[in-house]
């Protein structure tokens, strides 16, 4: 009876909730922990200590037991969605393991004309080999890896020959410069009663292992090295060719591919093979992916990989989509609870206002234009629109090779300068134009911008001057003014830099661009002539300086020419003869350039796209809808009389039109780009607020508090898209992401990012509310419960989402390089974002946290994983995800004043806490 008791307290422990949000808060932290450990001490260090500690594989394995000790103690057969969605868990960790102790990696380096039939393991062994003095050989290999932190201590006995050699650890130091790290072992051997102590210099996959070599007595010698040991597979592989294709003009790769032979003379099999990104060879259990290149493109690495795992894993992510579909169909299920709940509230139909916004002109004071050259501008400003607009649509080619309209560039370039879309009454085009043609007019205009007042006393400006001059920035001996400065400014560490330092560095880098305006340094419009009848070899287009010295004597003239036609007919105000060297030069492009110049409906729709500059006016429209939606849907809440039903209706459909204007814009990009628009920050920003303005319209939209958390967030996220710190320039595709996963992989998970958004502000919104309860207004109370249902509704479908877009991403990898799961940190924060929201969502199965009170901090707070899986995986964790990334930038100051007025909230919001939970 005593053990029945006992095996019943221990079941009851075991497979509680309690056990799971334990289970949950370990792996989850130690991941976040991990990712840390990972960019200071290297990936070793995080391998060692966490992802492959037997501590976080219990951790998984206790997890497991306690999810189908739930399973089977809830019955959840009987509701197939539930039951196929958590099983689909244990399917993966049985997929994981097999991968993880069963499956192996390696790198295959092959050179045109080479057959390989070895490769180099991923996992570091060290490795001995033992030379008697007769020359018998005696190998013997141990894996191990080592950590920056902790304990590394080793102890491995060999025996041979009566004799037993010994090594262990005497000394370990981790080295790492910049981003390049190294393993320094200090590693005593010892043989009878001789010892000696090496130091071996390795690290996880380094392939060609430095060689210690130690001299015994009785003619014993002992080589050790540390890193990858050789694997054989049972065939070869020869390297026919290589091949590099790269952006027009650019020395970035557009995409790389090895055409191969697999020989198999044990199977008499023999057959070719392109491997390229994106596409890999399955043969024999082994998948070879293209992983990179040798310097000077006549090699190839290609990353092999067995693992016997991929099939249960493959299984395990179908089934979970499956579940996940079917939960969302299931009448019976939580989300279909929810949803009736916020359906029966009675709230209104809801939606954003449409505000058109006219770009906000930018004129400048007169006093800063000399008087000399007033009347220039103003005869200049109205007569050279028609040239500067023919001008807009030549074609260039941008340093990574992307084809464009002058019009994109031109935009840059007045933004970077002046921080305005317009300038003297003048748009981009004009202005650059100008520089181009009068700088000896244009280097006298103050049209740099400049902000701090230090630095303004520090070229001996007024404290209210706004622009600085080109011509100003030199002395009369023609010296730089800020030379000094900006090398001291250079030499600070970025995160140390204040707003003074960062002016500097931003009124350099103007003047640098004005300097290459002036002398058209940054006009790549003219693609080289190839030699008669033959194409030119080279797709890279050149400014018309390089152009003239650069290109054949009689292809340099015709440049010349054209040149001097357009830019002296400019000086002279001699327009329409202009145009005509415009249009000659327009001819030029499209015979020698026929090849990489887009169609003109492609440049003419970027020219529009610029134009209408569509986003930043969604921006201001989101904000300015989203506070008078928020304030109008609190007004309701506190007096019913405010309540509108045509008021709402016109919300709504304002709001309809704004998201279809949001959506027209991504699908213009997308159109121009020709890839999906969430490629890169700026892009997937927009993305994350267009898919939580979907969320809004088409899941709760009879909810005007819901809809305002929609509006405000879609805002948030826009406005950070426009920080100065974000380009928004359509770029290339680097080779890993052409590939049809990115449009399915990044759409779904960013997407998710939307729902999860709009949880985290109605968690807000909910806690302002609590604030203001009181017991004379009872329908505060079923307005928190009516958010709160709408924001478990809206996590829900955000987790979905999250998951699934999460495991596509490993699919995707697994077809890309060989392997669906490496514990970079873009994965694993999002890993980490899924534990975290499962938390969230799971509170409720815990009845003294199953408060509206808790669920709204729980899903605020929670939004902190994606953010950080966003913006600090981005900038400020090293990782293969770079692709999408920025530079490090020190964290803004508005972030610790918001995160600080979130915890005031939720500390003022706890006095009147006790609310009862949600009855479905």
């Amino acid at each position: 009876m005593q053990k029945t008791s006992i095996v019943k307290k221990t079941a009851d422990i075991l497979f509680s909730y309690w056990t799971t949000m334990f289970a949950f808060v370990l792996l989850a932290g130690g991941a976040a922990v991990a990712t840390f450990i990972e960019n200071d001490f290297g990936t070793s260090t995080a391998r060692v200590l966490v992802y492959n500690n037997i501590w976080y594989e219990t951790v998984l394995v206790l997890s497991i037991i306690n999810l189908i000790g739930i399973i089977n103690r809830r019955k959840m057969w009987k509701q197939k969605a539930k039951f196929i969605f958590h099983v689909s868990f244990v399917v993966m960790l049985i997929g994981a393991g097999m991968t993880r102790y069963i499956g192996y990696e390696g790198i295959m380096h092959i050179k045109e004309g080479q057959t390989q039939s070895e490769m180099s393991s991923l996992e570091p062994f060290i490795q001995a080999t033992i030379v008697t003095k007769e020359g018998k050989q005696y190998k013997a290999e141990f894996q191990k890896e080592f950590s920056a932190i902790g304990s590394n201590r080793f102890d491995y006995s060999i025996e041979f020959e009566n004799k037993v050699l010994n090594l262990s650890l005497d000394s370990f130091q981790f080295a790492k410069k910049g981003s390049a790290t190294m393993n320094l072992i200090g590693t005593k051997v010892t043989l009878g009663d001789q010892s000696q102590v090496t130091k071996l210099v390795g690290q996880r996959g380094q392939t060609s292992p430095v060689v210690r070599e130690l001299k015994f007595k009785d003619g014993v010698t002992v080589y050790l090295t540390y890193g990858s040991k050789p694997l054989s597979i049972p065939f070869a592989i020869r390297l026919n060719d290589f091949q590099l294709d790269r952006y027009p003009g650019s020395m970035s790769p557009s995409s790389f591919a090895s055409e191969i032979t697999l020989i198999d003379k044990a199977n008499d099999v023999e057959f070719d093979y392109r491997i390229f990104m994106n596409s890999t060879l399955i043969y024999g259990g082994f998948q070879f992916f293209q992983s990179s290149y040798d310097p000077d493109e006549t090699g190839t690495v290609l990353s092999v990989n067995n693992d016997p795992g991929t099939i249960p894993t493959y299984i395990g992510y179908f089934l979970l989509a499956l579940g996940l579909l079917m939960n969302m169909f299931d009448k019976k299920s939580r989300f279909a609870k929810l949803i009736r709940y916020s359906k029966n509230f009675n709230s209104a139909i809801l939606v954003t206002v449409l505000l058109s916004l006219a770009s906000v002109g930018a004129n400048a004071d007169t006093n800063n234009k000399p008087n000399p050259t007033l009347t220039y501008l103003d005869t200049y400003k109205k007569e050279s629109l028609k040239t500067a607009d023919l001008f807009a649509h030549l074609v260039m080619q941008s340093n990574t090779g992307r084809m464009k309209p002058v019009d994109s560039l031109t935009k840059d370039i007045l933004n970077k300068l002046t921080r305005k879309n317009e300038f003297l009454g003048m748009n981009h085009n004009q202005v650059v134009l100008g520089m181009l043609s009068r700088p000896d007019v244009w280097q006298n205009i103050k049209m740099l911008k400049i902000t701090t007042p230090k630095l303004k006393k520090e070229l001996g400006l007024e404290e209210s001057a706004k622009y600085v001059a080109f011509s100003e920035m030199f002395t009369a001996e023609g010296e730089y003014r800020l030379k000094n400065l900006i090398n001291k400014v250079n030499s600070i560490n970025a995160n140390e830099r204040g707003t003074f330092e960062k002016d500097v560095i931003k009124l350099d880098e103007r003047l640098n661009i004005a300097y290459m305006v002036y002398y058209g340094y940054l006009f790549q419009i003219f693609p080289e002539p190839g030699d008669g009848q033959k194409e030119a070899k080279s797709t890279k287009w050149f400014n018309p300086v390089d152009a003239m010295n650069k290109f054949k004597p009689e292809d340099s003239k015709i440049i010349k020419l054209l040149v001097s036609g357009f830019i002296d007919n400019l000086v002279t105000a001699k327009y329409e003869e202009s145009n005509k060297f415009i249009g000659l030069i327009s001819q030029y492009q499209e015979k020698v350039g026929k090849n990489v110049i887009p169609s003109k409906s492609i440049i003419d729709s970027e020219v529009l796209f610029n134009k209408v500059n569509i986003f930043p006016k969604i921006t201001l429209a989101y904000v300015l809808v989203g506070i008078i939606i928020f304030f109008v849907s609190f007004l309701t809440v506190f007096n019913k009389h405010w309540y509108s039903t045509k008021v709402n209706t016109a919300f709504f459909i304002i709001l309809a039109l704004l998201f279809a204007l949001h959506t027209f814009g991504m699908g213009h990009r997308w159109y121009i780009s020709g890839h999906a628009p969430w490629s890169n920050t700026y892009e997937t920003l927009v993305y994350i607020a267009w898919s939580a303005m979907f969320a809004g319209l088409f899941f709760f939209r009879k909810s005007l508090m819901a809809l305002s958390a929609t509006v405000v967030m879609a805002g948030i996220f826009m406005f950070t898209a426009h920080l100065s710190g974000i380009d928004p320039q359509i770029t290339n595709l680097v080779p890993v992401l052409k590939s049809y996963w990115l449009t399915i992989h990044v759409s779904i998970i960013t997407g998710s990012y939307g729902f999860l958004a709009l949880g985290a502000m109605l968690g807000f919104m909910s806690l302002i509310l609590f604030i203001f309860r009181d017991s004379k207004k009872p329908h505060i109370d079923d307005t928190i419960k009516h958010i709160t249902a709408i924001n478990e509704a809206s996590l829900i479908i955000g987790l979905a989402a999250l998951v699934v877009g999460n495991f596509l991403g490993g699919v995707w990898a697994n077809e890309s390089w060989g392997r669906y799961w490496g514990w970079d940190p873009k994965e694993t924060w999002a890993y980490v974002a899924i534990v975290t929201y499962a938390i969230v969502l799971h509170l409720r199965m815990i009845p003294k946290v199953n408060t509206p009170y808790i669920f709204a901090v729980a899903s605020t707070l929670a939004f902190s994983t994606i953010l950080m899986t966003y913006f600090g995986v981005n900038f400020y964790l090293s990782g293969m995800h770079s692709y999408a990334t920025g530079d490090p930038v020190p964290i803004p100051t508005w972030v610790y004043v918001l995160t600080t007025l979130l915890f005031v909230v939720i500390a003022v919001a706890a006095r009147k806490r006790n609310l009862s939970k949600l009855k479905l």
